[in-house]
């Protein structure tokens, strides 16, 4: 089940639309950390705009570059770690679209859905960001005394992240909060198990900037065989 709905995925990667959500999702992720850095060099021509006095040296002029350096090479690491969480978050923003894509595919005799409004997306998004960066600091605790079993902690703890709130993209469309969320529960190790596949390529540059994209269509396909499951258990 889950390998045929990874598959569907995969090979719907050319569509326009799958295309269009990737780019919107990392033109918007750069656009973020570069605001945040000319925040931060603000922040410093302010602070260093006048030479600073130290004990025995004097005046000294050159604090501002230093700082200014310093904040460039933060930023750059500091963006290795935050590409991917920020880029997940935004492109979690538009992945209704890419359910939409993937319906229209292979289930065209579904009825239209309303998609879901801009707000309740931004804070979808927010709220997914906030709790994937805190989950994931609290790991680095966990990596320290279990070094041993950090890959473990890793794919274990994103899988379940990235399971839960791709599943969620995908029944909330037809189910409503309620709905997707009891579906969800009864269904949780299968949710989990297909979370632990979407979060293996997040260590692999650049692939992973397309781990929602595959993520959303392979959610979605797995939420319709959940669905039928269900309604066939029901009938019977």
């Amino acid at each position: 089940m889950i390998l045929g709905a990874f598959v569907k995925a995969l090979n719907q990667l050319p569509d326009p639309r799958f295309r269009r959500v990737l780019w919107l999702g990392v033109s918007l992720t750069l656009a973020l950390l570069a605001g945040i850095y000319a925040l931060i060099l603000f922040g410093i021509s302010l602070v260093a705009s006048d030479p600073v006095t130290l004990p025995w040296i004097g005046p000294v002029g050159w604090i501002d570059n230093l700082l200014g350096w310093g904040s460039l090479l933060g930023m750059i690491v500091a963006s290795v770690f935050l590409m991917i969480p920020v880029a997940s978050a935004i492109t979690s923003l538009f992945l209704d679209t890419v359910a939409e894509a993937v319906e229209d595919r292979h289930y065209p005799a579904l009825p239209q859905v309303a998609g879901t409004g801009l707000w309740d997306g931004v804070k979808d998004s927010v709220n997914f960001l906030g709790v994937l960066i805190a989950a994931n600091l609290c790991a680095l605790i966990l990596y320290l005394f279990l070094p041993f079993a950090a890959p473990f902690i890793f794919y274990g703890l994103n899988g379940y992240l990235l399971g839960r709130e791709y599943f969620q993209v995908a029944a909330l469309r037809r189910e409503g909060p309620d709905g997707a969320r009891r579906l969800r529960k009864r269904h949780m190790g299968t949710i989990w198990a297909a979370g632990v596949l979407m979060a293996l390529p997040l260590s692999i540059p650049l692939v992973n900037l397309f781990v929602p994209i595959v993520g959303a269509a392979t959610f979605t396909h797995l939420y319709h065989r959940l669905s039928r499951t269900e309604g066939a258990i029901r009938a019977s």
